[in-house]
């Protein structure tokens, strides 16, 4: 009896070892590498071009013709710049709410009644948001005697961006810029730039020593 049981056992044994030497390899546990993670270490995001700025307007040069505009007036007329041509004119881009404006209007009215039967005409450019009636209500308090038109963003292009307020440019007879003003100048300075567009010889100083 100890004999059959000995013998089965042994027979037991056998099977399981023939068995576990049949187990295929794939059933331990080897884990593959994770190249997912690897690839996304790797692959770094494209980065968009930077967007191209539109060029710079440029500001019209001495002795070129003045860019040609037609804009309105407080009253709803439409005024052109090139229908002046024939006098000196005054081109002065302003707005209500710019200090030097105020400080330069003054002279810009005194220079109007005393140049203005010789073949001057100043034009003031509003460039600011106010409406049509606080524009008109601050002209006539600083005294305007010119027009003042509403002013857009495609004219203030045309004459450089206008990067400081007030910009004034001088065209002689011609329509030629001869003269501009970017920001505040003297009010002497203001009126050399007005003989020199009518055409007036300007005064030596020195002509009169000897």
């Amino acid at each position: 009896m100890n004999q059959r049981i000995m013998l089965a056992l042994g027979v037991a044994v056998i099977v399981s070892a023939l068995f576990i030497a049949k187990l295929p390899a794939h059933s331990q546990n080897t884990a593959k590498p994770n190249t997912n993670s690897q690839n996304q270490t790797d692959s770094k995001p494209q980065e968009s071009p930077a967007p191209s700025l539109p060029p710079m307007a440029e500001t019209p040069k001495t002795g070129s013709m003045a860019p040609d505009f037609t804009l309105t007036d407080m009253k709803g007329k439409r005024v052109q710049l090139s229908s002046f041509k024939g006098k000196a004119v005054v081109v002065d881009f302003w707005a209500t709410w710019c200090e030097p404006c105020k400080i330069e209007m003054p002279w810009l009215v005194d220079l109007q009644k005393k140049y203005g039967p010789q073949g001057l005409q100043v034009l003031g450019v509003a460039m600011d948001d106010a409406d049509d009636q606080a524009i008109q209500e601050f002209a006539r308090k600083m005294g305007v005697n010119y027009p003042v038109l509403r002013g857009t963003e495609a004219v203030a292009d045309l004459y450089g961006g206008l990067d400081g307020l007030p910009a004034t440019f001088f065209l002689d007879r011609s329509g030629k810029i001869s003269d501009k003003a970017m920001g505040l100048e003297s009010q002497s300075v203001i009126e050399d730039s007005i003989k020199h567009a009518l055409g007036q010889k300007q005064e030596d100083p020195a002509a009169g020593e000897k």
